[in-house]
């Protein structure tokens, strides 16, 4: 009697898993094949935004705020990209959050920068500012030097008091942009006047060489941790954003890569100094905000903008990043739970917010009690080894798929990491990642779910640059004097 009851409880938990492996795994397909079907015809379409053109001048100025941490080996690369971007009207104003590196003094020195007397309105809260420094040598760069606030969203709302114009876009001081991103990802502004915010694809800058604060290089991270890096982006950003925006469900906007219209995000309280995950709550705050009131508005996401960023390199740096975004991810989806099933949410209250609390929230927990699952049942005999072989098989063969589909998203579309060896180690890794990263990535969201769930004391913290895609000796461009 007790074995038939064990028995069934046993199968009951197989469907279980069974059923959850379904549901998340389509969800993610069904996103994959959304993006084959869109993706490439939008960048047919987009094809006019590369020509050679003159601007019009009537394209919307905007504030590129560069929040800086102790950034002190990235932050003149990562500055002289950008005043080289191809765009009408910009500035640049660099948030020095405290530092106790030479952040400033490089600052200082590469750009001729002085103390200038600056007044602005403290429309959303932030750390005191102490000095307020203007370029001497390039009229569109400023840098603010604040107490450090704790969190990237305090240097961010430093930033968006400052900013001159009505169009932002925070930057992580490691990011370099292609000189046409601003170009491309201000066109959802130009036809959709109730635009909020758009996002824009994010790359992997580990593998690449940038000369004179540019692109130089495109190339594939030296390590397997990299490689595997490359492949989740392109699944977060050729599919999943690619797939949701579709569906007029967006739930997040990259913090590292988007543009915003500065009074909707002040509307909203600007970025939450609370949530490990801010710029998912910032995007979800303005969901709510605006879908709930029924206001008129739209959040994008454009594919072919680019920008590039540095990814850890070290097992430990990792670990760090991914308990702080599974932490994020719980207390964005907290803060915001009005929008879960809301009669106003749409796709998102019914769609991409049940999707990440239900199934990718808890994924982790799913995910490592399966395996354990599986083992101990396999250990007791009433799971067969070829029971076991089959469910990892469908496992590893899905999860092969799902980053097969990103790869091939990239070469209909961009083809950046051109050549066949490229392709053939992008599919390799497709693979290989399968036996031990995902597991170990399972480990590390487990234990931030554990730390949320604890509210165990979290700080956002610094991740260490290795900026050995720069060449600093290059000088900065030649520009107007101000």
């Amino acid at each position: 009697m007790l074995e038939a009851e064990f028995t069934g409880i046993v199968q009951m938990t197989e469907w279980f898993f069974l059923g959850y492996f379904i549901a998340l795994n389509g969800t993610y397909l069904l996103l994959t094949a959304i993006s084959l079907a869109v993706l490439p015809r939008f960048i047919r379409k987009r094809t006019i935004h590369r020509l050679p053109r003159r601007q019009s001048g009537f394209e919307p100025p905007i504030s590129l705020i560069v929040t800086a941490f102790n950034e002190e080996t990235v932050i003149i690369p990562t500055v002289r990209a950008l005043l080289q971007l191809d765009y009408y009207e910009f500035e640049i104003l660099v948030v020095n959050d405290g530092s106790t590196d030479r952040t400033i003094e490089v600052m200082i020195d590469e750009f001729d920068m002085v103390a200038v007397p600056t007044a602005f309105r403290r429309r959303i809260e932030h750390k005191p500012v102490r000095t307020v420094y203007q370029s001497r040598r390039y009229a569109n760069l400023r840098m603010i030097d604040k107490e450090n606030g704790g969190c990237k969203a305090d240097a961010s709302n430093a930033g968006i008091n400052g900013a001159k114009y009505g169009l932002f876009m925070p930057l992580d001081s490691d990011t370099i942009l292609n000189r046409d991103c601003l170009t491309l990802l201000v066109q959802p502004f130009l036809l959709n006047p109730n635009t909020v915010g758009v996002g824009g694809h994010v790359r992997i800058l580990n593998g690449c060489g940038v000369k004179g604060g540019m692109l130089s290089r495109v190339g594939l991270p030296k390590t397997w941790l990299g490689l595997f890096q490359v492949l989740e982006y392109s699944r977060a950003f050729l599919t999943s954003r690619v797939g949701w925006n579709h569906l007029d469900s967006l739930p997040l906007i990259s913090g590292a890569f988007g543009l915003f219209n500065k009074e909707a995000v002040i509307q909203v309280g600007g970025y939450s100094h609370s949530s490990l995950g801010e710029d998912m709550d910032l995007v979800l705050r303005l969901h709510r905000h605006f879908r709930l009131n029924g206001l008129p508005y739209r959040v994008d996401f454009v594919a072919d903008p680019v920008c590039w960023t540095e990814a850890p390199e070290t097992f430990n740096v990792l670990r760090k990043q991914r308990v702080r975004w599974q932490r994020g991810l719980f207390d964005c989806l907290f803060e915001n739970k009005k929008l879960l099933f809301h009669p106003k949410g749409k796709g998102v209250g019914w769609m991409s917010f049940p999707f990440l609390l239900f199934l990718e929230g808890i994924s982790p927990m799913i995910e490592i009690f399966g395996l354990v699952f599986f083992i101990l049942c396999y250990a007791v005999g009433v799971v067969s080894w070829e029971g076991v072989v089959a469910f990892l098989m469908l496992s590893v063969g899905t999860g092969f798929l799902l980053s097969v589909g990103a790869i091939l998203i990239e070469e209909l579309t961009f083809r950046t990491y051109s050549g066949t060896r490229s392709f053939l180690t992008l599919i390799t890794g497709a693979l290989v990642e399968n036996f031990g990263y995902r597991q170990l990535n399972s480990f590390w969201r487990l234990e931030g779910t554990v730390k949320w769930i604890l509210r165990t004391k979290s700080k956002w913290g610094a991740m260490p640059r290795s900026g050995s895609w720069s060449d600093t000796n290059e000088s900065a461009p030649s520009m107007p004097k101000a």
